[in-house]
């Protein structure tokens, strides 16, 4: 599977998530974003969606709004912790969006996440709660991405709420 993986700020090319999901067998795009200019990294994602015709697009954070101000037409989102808020003018996502966040989030209120769900109509189950912190690297966080971006939501389900931490650390 082809995911466009899209950090954020502070963030580098080749960082934890993305390196998580070529272990895994993807093959991952990750442009290097500027943090310094919204707009420049809206048109770089633009352009490498455009290029790459990724079967998922992965926004984490700033990214997240950066995700959803471009045009991914039927493409599937997943998107993390993301600063919709303070970031870009979308304030929807489109049907099918899974958007992972943690209720500890102390960078990008979880609340945040909850709005976006009911701006855009979608089910609440659209918004899963993982992760002990913003950056989503623990082990729970990292398989609930590769499931997400795999797009078996049953599994993602059963990962989450009935496997133990034994079981997550064969994702890993």
């Amino acid at each position: 599977m082809k995911v466009l993986f899209l950090h954020g700020s502070n963030s580098t090319v080749g960082g934890v998530k993305p390196t998580y999901l070529k272990k895994h067998g993807h093959e991952v795009l990750n442009p290097a974003l500027p943090d310094e200019d919204f707009d420049e990294a809206v048109k770089i994602a633009q352009e490498e969606f455009d290029r790459g015709k990724p079967d998922v697009v992965v926004g984490s954070s700033r990214a997240g709004a950066v995700t959803m101000n471009n045009q991914s037409g039927k493409t599937p989102l997943v998107l993390l912790c993301p600063a919709w808020k303070s970031f870009g003018t979308a304030t929807t996502v489109k049907p099918g969006t899974v958007i992972l966040h943690s209720k500890a989030d102390d960078t990008v209120p979880f609340a945040d996440s909850q709005e976006l769900i009911r701006n855009s109509g979608l089910p609440s189950e659209s918004l899963i709660a993982v992760g002990t912190e913003h950056r989503l690297a623990d082990p729970k966080s990292l398989a609930a991405l590769l499931i997400a971006s795999e797009w078996d939501l049953d599994l993602l389900d059963k990962v989450l709420l009935q496997r133990t931490d034994t079981q997550i650390r064969f994702l890993q």
